[in-house]
């Protein structure tokens, strides 16, 4: 009897131990399983030699984003101050829809987007654009 006890306690053991294991990710491996959101179809010039093109004043713009990224977490930024902007989603991307600030007249500015995907893992990028000063 006491045999048959001890086999059954490392059996419940072994298992309990077994599943841990099996169940638990590094933060490395998170990392590789999760797709980090996409940022395309920025619709306004960037501002490069040689051509330096400057951007209307107050110009509306698009970026879409992934659509396995959170909607609820993207931020966009201009000069690192947060910009108002809207969401539409569909089943491949969330389309962010925003108009540059009127005091952003004649300057440098670098917009910045970032989101988390569902699963987690982070993304962001950005454009350096020329407004042009009225």
């Amino acid at each position: 009897m006491k045999i048959i006890k001890i086999i059954k306690s490392s059996l419940c053991i072994a298992i309990i131990l077994n599943t841990s294991i099996a169940s638990a990710y590094s933060p490395e491996e998170a990392e590789k399983m999760c797709k980090k959101p996409r940022f395309t179809d920025f619709n306004l010039t960037e501002y490069k030699a040689p051509s330096n093109i400057e951007t209307p004043t107050e110009a509306e713009f698009i970026i879409k984003v992934s659509a396995w990224a959170d909607p609820s977490t993207i931020k966009l930024t201009a000069k690192k101050t947060p910009i108002a902007f809207t969401t539409e989603s569909t089943s491949t991307f969330h389309k962010i829809k925003a108009k540059l600030p009127a005091s952003l007249n004649g300057e440098f500015v670098r917009l910045d987007v970032s989101a988390k995907a569902i699963l987690g893992c982070e993304d962001k990028t950005g454009w350096l654009i020329k407004v042009a000063n009225q």
